[in-house]
């Protein structure tokens, strides 16, 4: 199979389990040889330099949302549930983003960062005085959700089931497309009906009860809250977004930072470098290496024309390391002068967790070092998770000194 559209030699897709252990030298000649890119066996298509993820990011008109942003999804012959965030282009996008951010508020964020604090104590203090522990089963895998069940007002008792059922949702066999069976179900949020009708019986000051008492004017112009259903779906919105994403960048600290001990000792000795760790660490290793984008018309790029209804993969990985915008981007450097990325996408659908994401990543990052500030990896037993939507480790045993 080759990239038919561009005839040229190189061959991307993201189900192959070859590529994605390292996918980087496949980027650069996509980014080379390919910048648009077809792919005959999945048909789908993909653009991999920066200033072209950048633009289609920006033209959701083009490039829209409106068929989610995981591409079997954009594929299926399914209709996209209404009134999911993520499914929605403006002008219904911007009235529920609105609506999201003020439940997201600055004031919930800085509550919550002293109750994530206590969680990372009480799951890495076991550990202090052993030769090592797998971070991802004692810290990376459970903290996202304990994170969104405090911000949701979870039971601790029900939160595993949830974040399990949620994942669930998110398997792929390795080298395999994710079956969709039901469009409707990747949010539907049945997971959380009974809990829910407890809280409206109950209110506290959670995100749950801000959804569903806060008022807000539809498309059509009616003043209103919530319905049930859509609850429901915000909930699993919040829920998903905030899990597998978190979790994975957890895990790629450790890594990153076992390789770069230069710089892991420098932000022990400073720590006002974490938040330059973990955004360098999210270019360098992007949790969500690609999204995906359904052509509403006819797109001209390098002589070629993607046809309206095509589906288009947007490669963050490829474009966080693209040379035409950063200097060195294969090189991994928290003090480089202009740290940015495309991993929380940009513009309309930039991600609304991603301040969350970096919160719980600093802190699970500060705690670490409060206890370790040297630890190596365990190269032999480490293992990337089979999914195609976000890149990661599964299992990730730090070496203690």
């Amino acid at each position: 199979m080759s990239g038919a559209a561009t005839g040229t030699g190189v061959y991307y897709d993201p189900y192959d389990v070859g590529i994605v252990a390292d996918p980087y030298p496949t980027y650069a000649r996509l980014r080379d040889e390919a910048p648009i890119y077809y792919n005959d066996r999945y048909d789908f298509w993909a653009l991999s330099r920066h200033a072209d993820v950048e633009k289609a990011l920006a033209d959701w008109r083009t490039f829209s949302s409106s068929r989610s942003d995981i591409l079997e999804l954009v594929q299926s012959d399914f209709d996209m549930p209404q009134g999911v965030m993520m499914f929605e282009d403006p002008p219904v996008h911007t009235m529920l983003r609105g609506l999201m951010s003020r439940v997201f508020t600055p004031r919930r964020m800085a509550a919550i960062e002293d109750q994530i604090r206590r969680y990372c104590i009480g799951c890495l203090d076991p550990h202090v005085g052993s030769d090592g522990f797998d971070i991802i089963a004692e810290l990376a895998s459970m903290m996202p959700m304990r994170v969104i069940g405090m911000l949701l007002g979870i039971p601790e008792s029900e939160q595993v089931s949830v974040r399990d059922a949620n994942d669930a949702n998110l398997r792929t066999r390795p080298g395999a497309p994710m079956k969709v069976a039901r469009a409707d179900a990747i949010a539907d949020g049945s997971i959380y009906a009974d809990y829910v009708s407890w809280r409206a019986e109950n209110p506290s000051d959670d995100l749950m009860t801000a959804l569903l008492n806060v008022e807000f004017t539809d498309e059509l112009g009616v003043t209103r809250t919530l319905t049930r259903k859509e609850v429901l779906h915000y909930t699993q919105v919040v829920a998903g977004a905030g899990n597998e994403t978190t979790g994975r960048l957890i895990g790629w600290l450790a890594k990153v930072l076992a390789e770069h001990p230069d710089q892991r000792r420098a932000i022990a000795a400073d720590r006002s470098l974490l938040n330059r760790a973990i955004d360098e660490t999210l270019r360098y290793e992007p949790t969500g290496p690609h999204v995906a984008r359904y052509m509403t018309t006819d797109f001209e790029c390098y002589g070629t024309t993607v046809p309206a209804g095509a589906a288009m993969l947007l490669l963050f990985g490829a474009a966080n390391r693209d040379p035409r915008r950063y200097t060195d981007p294969d090189t991994f450097d928290i003090f480089r002068d202009n740290i940015s990325h495309v991993t929380f996408g940009k513009g309309t659908h930039y991600c609304l967790g991603a301040n969350l994401a970096r919160l719980e990543g600093r802190v699970a990052l500060d705690e670490l070092l409060n206890r370790w500030p040297d630890w190596d990896i365990d190269r032999d037993t480490m293992q990337l998770a089979p999914t195609s939507t976000v890149r990661g480790w599964e299992r990730l045993r730090l070496v203690l000194p």
